[in-house]
Formats: C-alpha cells, sequence, structure tokens
C-alpha cells in the first residue's frame, strides 16, 4: 500500500469526542477532517479527497446509517467505519449489511482505532486491485521456444528479474513484449504484489495522465469521483509501459520525474504520494530514431534503459515454430500435421508470433477442432511453400535425382496418409478434407497400395 498520508473524516455530533477523534487521527498519522453530523459529512465528501470515513450512529438531520447509504449510493469504494455504544450491535450489524467497513464499540483506545482503519483501508484496496484482476486479461505468461535467440533471452530475464533496475523491451509488433515483461515480474522478488500494464497507444492523450497518475473529485469535467492510476496500483509491483514512445512529451517529463523520485501526484490534486513500483517499458520503435523523430525524450530514454533486451522477429526463430504451433493448438486439443508445419516453415511472418497464432486459431476453425492441414492455412502460406517444393522438384529433376511423377506421387501419398490419420481412417470425412471425391481417393489408395 502507498505510505501517503491517508486522509480520514470524523463525523460525530459531541463536540468533546469529534475532538478526541481529531487528536488520536493526527497522533495515529493521519490527515483528520471532521464533520458534526451526516450533511455536514456529505459536504465534506463531494468537496475535498477522502480515504476513510468514522461515523456515529446517532446524530441530528442525518443519522450515521442514512449517511452511509448516501455514501454507497456516490462511492461504493469509500471505507466506513461505525462507532457504536455496547448496547446497539443490532445497529452495528444492520449498518455492516448495508455497506459499512468495520464497526468499533465505544469506549475504544487509539490502539484499537488503528487496527479497524488499517483494516478498512486493506480491505478498500483489495476491491480495487478485485476489479483490476476482472478487467485485466491475463495472457499465459510462458516464453515458448529454444532457439538460441530464445535462450539468450532467457538468460538476459533471469539476470535482471531479482534486480530493481528498470528495463526497456524493444522489438516488432507482435514479439511478446508483455510476455517478457510478466515474465520478469514473475522471477522477481515482487512477484505478489501486482502486475499493471498500460498500452500508451490505445489510450487518448487527453485520459492517459489520469490513467497512469489518478485523478482527485472534481480535477475535469466528469470526474465525479477520485480514482487512484496505475501507479497507485502497482505500487509494490510492476508496471508494463507498452509502447511508451507514443505518449506525449509532456507527459514524459511527468514520468521522469515520478522515476526520479518515486513520487506522483494525482491530477488535480498537491499531495505529494509516495510509490514503489519497478517499470518495465516497451517501443516497436527504435529508441534512438524515436528521440531523433521527436517522439521520445532523451532524458528518459537513458531513465528507462538502465538494461535493455531486443526481442528477436519470429523469422529469425524459425526453429521454435513447432513448438509454438503446439503450444497454441494445445488449448483446443488440435494436433498439426508435418506437411502444415512445412508451410509454416516456409513464411516470413511480418506480424511475428501475434500472427502465428491468429493464423493457427483459424485454421483450427476451418478444420473443425480437428488435425491442422496445408488446406486449412491461409492461401499466401499454401502458395509460398508450395513454389518451393515446385522449385526443389525442378532442380532434382534437373539432376535426374527425383523425376516429377515420383515427387507428385510422394506428396500424394503423404496427404493422402495424413488425411485418413485426421479422420481416423473414415474414407469419406478424408475425402472432404482433401477436397476430392471418395470414388478418387480409393482410386488413389489402390493406386499407391494404401491401406
Amino acid at each position: 500500500m502507498s505510505d501517503s498520508i491517508k486522509t480520514i473524516l470524523a463525523v460525530d455530533d459531541e463536540p468533546n469526542m469529534l475532538r478526541l477523534l481529531e487528536i488520536s487521527l493526527r497522533q495515529a498519522g493521519y490527515q483528520p477532517l471532521t464533520a458534526k453530523d451526516g450533511r455536514e459529512a456529505l459536504e465534506v465528501i463531494r468537496t475535498q479527497s477522502v480515504d476513510c470515513v468514522i461515523s456515529d450512529l446517532h446524530m441530528p438531520r442525518m443519522d450515521g446509517l442514512q449517511l452511509l447509504k448516501e455514501i454507497r449510493q456516490e462511492n461504493a469504494e469509500l471505507p466506513v467505519i461505525i462507532v457504536t455504544a455496547q448496547g446497539e450491535i443490532k445497529s452495528a450489524i444492520e449498518a455492516m449489511k448495508n455497506g459499512a467497513s468495520d464497526y468499533i464499540l465505544r469506549p475504544f483506545d487509539l490502539e484499537e482505532l488503528e487496527v479497524a482503519i488499517k483494516r478498512a483501508l486493506s480491505f478498500a484496496r483489495l476491491v480495487v486491485e478485485n476489479q483490476f484482476f476482472r478487467e485485466e486479461k491475463s495472457p499465459n505468461t510462458g516464453l515458448v521456444g529454444n532457439s538460441p535467440a530464445m535462450q539468450q533471452l532467457s538468460e538476459a530475464i533471469r539476470l535482471v528479474a531479482p534486480e530493481k533496475a528498470t528495463v526497456l523491451v524493444a522489438g516488432e509488433t507482435g514479439t511478446g513484449k508483455e510476455l517478457v515483461a510478466r515474465a520478469i515480474h514473475v522471477g522477481s522478488p515482487r512477484s505478489k504484489a501486482l502486475f499493471v500494464a498500460v498500452n500508451c497507444a490505445a489510450i487518448p492523450h487527453e485520459m492517459l495522465e489520469s490513467e497512469l497518475f489518478g485523478h482527485e473529485k472534481g480535477a475535469f469535467t466528469g470526474a465525479i469521483k477520485e480514482r487512484i492510476g496505475k501507479f497507485e496500483l502497482a505500487d509494490g509491483g510492476t508496471l508494463f509501459l507498452d509502447e511508451v514512445t507514443e505518449m506525449p512529451m509532456q507527459l514524459q517529463a511527468k514520468l521522469l520525474r515520478a522515476l526520479q523520485e518515486n513520487i506522483i501526484e494525482r491530477v488535480g490534486g498537491s499531495r505529494p504520494i509516495s510509490v514503489d513500483i519497478r517499470v518495465v517499458a516497451a517501443t516497436n520503435r527504435n529508441p534512438l530514431d524515436a528521440i531523433k523523430e521527436g517522439k521520445l525524450r532523451e532524458d528518459l530514454y537513458y531513465r528507462l534503459n538502465v538494461f535493455r533486451i531486443d526481442l528477436p522477429a519470429l523469422k529469425v526463430r524459425k526453429a521454435d515454430i513447432e513448438a509454438l504451433a503446439q503450444h497454441f493448438l494445445a488449448k483446443r486439443h488440435v494436433s498439426i500435421s508435418p506437411a502444415a508445419i512445412s508451410h509454416l516453415l516456409q513464411y516470413d511472418w511480418p506480424g511475428n508470433v501475434r500472427e502465428l497464432e491468429n493464423v493457427l486459431e483459424r485454421a483450427a476453425i476451418i478444420s473443425g477442432n480437428q488435425m491442422i492441414m496445408p488446406q486449412h492455412l491461409p492461401a499466401e502460406m499454401v502458395s509460398v511453400n508450395t513454389s518451393s517444393v515446385q522449385t526443389s522438384a525442378t532442380a532434382a529433376s534437373a539432376g535426374n535425382a527425383l523425376a516429377l511423377p515420383d515427387a507428385v506421387e510422394a506428396l500424394e501419398r503423404r496427404l493422402i496418409a495424413e488425411a485418413l490419420l485426421a479422420t481416423q481412417g473414415n474414407k469419406s470425412r478424408a475425402a472432404k478434407l482433401l477436397e476430392i471425391s471418395e470414388r478418387s481417393l480409393w482410386y488413389k489408395l489402390s493406386q499407391y497400395q494404401m491401406s
């Protein structure tokens, strides 16, 4: 939890009790605010930033239970602690049913008050975190492949994960920059805290500052209540800033200050908030080119580029394609034929791993979640591979190593065998996969003496 000073609103119609609460809260290290009844408390909540409310039950004009209901309509996350007497346990239970975070009995001591406040603040943070987890689609953090490039990547992650250093991940779109960031988080001492990802290119510039640093109530039109930003949410954990070069230059200056001082301010706020986070940033641009183009501040680049990881494009790590294909298809319990893998290996994958995953998902749908065959792949991949096969066959034929009819027969035998394997020997379904008639399939089986 952030160690910034929390503001606690005490509500009580007895001046002596209100004064006691004010002194106790200040001694406990909180910033106290006071109100004499529910209506006054609502005015304070609507005009100032409040982290927790401590309210008496019995007050004129608006009692504690009605105040609680009003607060819940406006701010479901604001924790409210009810103060009640020994003989009013039923009223306290009723308040809990209506959304109170906790209750304490009079007379209470300072330690009991502190425990209740800390418990309420912790619960409020858990509510925010759980909401974040529901909204965040967390992808698989596993890195797949054993090519030399992937071995170097795994070693780099192993070295930097336990450290505090800021990491800059550079690579083409679709190479898996967020997976690398998550792997760094999982391997770090911060793994039990949150991993929070922000795509700087996907959020409108005018909203990005609030998304990162949060905002106070009334900071701008539509800010009907305060909101914590991703920096506060990631406190104790890792903040991943994807496509950081798409961040406005003015906001980059504020980001640089936050990284250097570990202090932020919410939009519309004036109080400093201390945060303890590890930042992993990513870009699909060459960072030095982005500096020349005015897309990235040079001082921010040097602050982010403490430890740099360059992700290889899929076309330079084709040895991992089969393992990646099996990894993606395992979710659907679908297999892929050697002939289809051969086609995948011939393609250059401009969209990298993300494109491969999408192609395989489409192929699995077309195949009816059966074995993926060449005919289930996009036409451009099949044509590339076919051209390669034809070129090889022509060259071999010219050298009298393999005649074209023999090459055709070998290819037909393999495709027929794979179709029968995919359909568990069902000739009718195999013929449909091969896009020939069942009679033609029987003829080929007889011609090639295949059982």
